[in-house]
């Protein structure tokens, strides 16, 4: 019964700013790695960071120095904020989450939130 949602996703301007939030929540024994994925439509769904329990980061090359990944493991929740955002940010963000449960560690996926980013 583990879900994981997302928030904070918007219409914002070229150069503007969001925060994105995920939350999981459920029968959780510990939550492991955490990261985003963005999908813009007619393309593949791309890594965009990730960051493990201990908060060792990695980013996309596209974002780096622009996105900050971080987490919050008493509430079981990362966070992505996203700065000097471009046209070509726009995307459906997805977080994911290896999470250990009852019967083993699975990995997760959120709904998925629109970050739309306009010129």
């Amino acid at each position: 019964q583990v879900q994981l949602v997302e928030s904070g996703g918007g219409l914002v301007q070229a150069g503007g700013s969001l925060g994105l939030s995920c939350v999981a929540s459920g029968t959780i024994f510990s939550v492991n790695a955490m990261g985003w994925y963005r999908q813009a439509p007619g393309k593949q769904r791309e890594l965009v960071a990730t960051i493990t329990r201990g908060a060792n980061k990695n980013y996309a090359d596209s974002v780096k120095g622009r996105f900050t990944i971080s987490r919050d493991n008493a509430k079981n929740t990362v966070y992505l904020q996203m700065n000097s955002l471009k046209p070509e940010d726009t995307a459906v963000y997805y977080c994911n989450a290896e999470i250990r449960v009852t019967y083993g560690t699975k990995n997760y996926w959120g709904q998925g939130t629109q970050v739309t980013v306009s010129s």
